[in-house]
């Protein structure tokens, strides 16, 4: 496929340094590149469930009785 692309000053350093690196051209320069950034996944931070208390006591059993308390 054929495409006109306008690359970002350090992508086009990027380009260029696999270029001398690996002895490729522009469009296997960018395709390696590319690869390689679909597969590379981010790190993923823990899920931390945070509590506090409220200093309020209702029994969730009891819906009429937390309704009186909020009314």
């Amino acid at each position: 496929m054929r495409t006109t692309v306008t690359l970002d000053d350090d992508v086009a350093l990027a380009v260029k340094r696999l270029q001398r690196e690996r002895g490729v051209g522009v469009s296997e320069a960018i395709n390696r590149l590319a690869r390689a950034g679909m597969t590379v996944q981010g790190e993923r931070k823990r899920f931390r469930q945070r509590s506090a208390a409220l200093g309020l006591k209702v029994d969730p059993t009891n819906v009429a009785e937390a309704l009186d308390l909020l009314a």
